[in-house]
């Protein structure tokens, strides 16, 4: 028996089919049947769980085990007291986790426990293998692309790493995708500049491609970034996000003082990438320049959503007064 606990999909669809692969090694005509919880009757359940007459082995995928009635968790139940012999059965709950987890609050007056709470520790009481698929912090998800390019047979700098997430985000799916590209088309090398040219045209990249161009005082190469990204048609607001994001990230890590980024992260609530990079972007950056910084991208906020006539120029002006603040110093 094999629980995926969690709702990160990708986690979820690697784990399962772990569990098939698993069980083709050591049955190649191993039948694979898909089924969600709501289908589950005690007549479908015993045939498909049911021992084979002709010794075929059988992988039995649960989905959406959290959404169980009460009469599907207690076949559920009896049945992991006497599993079937050939018959893998795989149960995939969004959980919590078995540990780490956060359950939700307690309702008052509440029975207590989240929704197929019976059945996730039934099973892990009779023993179900526990593969986790919940979502990533900020160090977790590095790693996990860390892991996609070695997989990939290649490399990440530090630099690109951040560069990577800041223009993908959080979903695993697209951080795996680009890695595993970025690790073919660079030889196994993967550099800022290869992140760079591979993001190239992506609505999701364009947005920190100002920012970072600003916060480093590159007044021409952000315009261009700027230019472009409206061209393409990236919406105006998520461009100004992340211009304060690279501001506000920038002035927090400045106001930390020098320090290891690993020492720092816990304090700041980042992950080391991004203390090590902001570090490195908070150079000629005085205490006057971040905080009229600051108030310019709490002005562009307004802005852009609706306070400006002509949010295309909020944005060109705000980016050229944050450029402008850069250097700027308490005398």
């Amino acid at each position: 028996m094999h629980l995926v606990v969690g709702d990160e999909a990708l986690l979820v669809e690697r784990a399962v089919a772990r569990a098939i692969a698993a069980a083709r090694e050591a049955d190649p005509a191993v039948e694979v049947a898909h089924l969600p919880v709501g289908e589950v009757t005690a007549g479908v359940l015993g045939e498909l769980v049911s021992p084979s007459l002709f010794a075929e082995s059988r992988v039995v995928v649960l989905e959406n085990a959290h959404d169980a009635s009460a009469e599907v968790t207690t076949l559920l139940l009896d049945y992991a007291k006497a599993p079937s012999e050939g018959v893998t059965l795989v149960v995939v709950h969004r959980g919590p986790p078995k540990s780490g987890g956060r359950r939700p609050a307690k309702k008052s007056g509440g029975k207590g426990g989240g929704k197929g709470d019976a059945l996730l520790e039934g099973l892990r009481s009779a023993g179900a293998t526990e593969s986790p698929a919940t979502g990533l912090s900020d160090d977790q998800r590095a790693d996990f692309v860390r892991a996609e390019v070695r997989q990939a047979g290649g490399r990440i700098t530090g630099d690109a790493l951040g560069l990577l997430m800041d223009a993908v985000g959080s979903d695993l799916r697209e951080l795996a995708a680009a890695a595993s590209q970025l690790a073919s088309d660079s030889g196994g090398q993967v550099d800022a500049d290869a992140v760079r040219r591979f993001h190239r045209g992506r609505a999701e990249v364009t947005g920190f491609a100002v920012a970072e161009r600003a916060i480093t005082g590159d007044r021409a190469g952000a315009l261009e970034a700027l230019r472009w990204a409206l061209e393409t048609g990236v919406a105006h607001v998520l461009v100004a996000d992340a211009l304060a994001d690279a501001v506000r990230t920038v002035a927090r890590v400045s106001a930390a003082g020098r320090g290891d980024p690993y020492a720092m992260a816990s304090a700041l609530k980042m992950p080391p990438w991004k203390v090590r990079k902001a570090q490195g972007q908070a150079r000629g950056w005085g205490a006057d320049g971040l905080t009229r910084a600051m108030g310019v991208v709490a002005d562009l906020n307004a802005d852009v959503k609706g306070a400006a006539a002509d949010p295309s120029y909020a944005l060109e002006h705000a980016v050229q007064e944050v450029v402008a603040a850069r250097g700027t110093s308490r005398r």
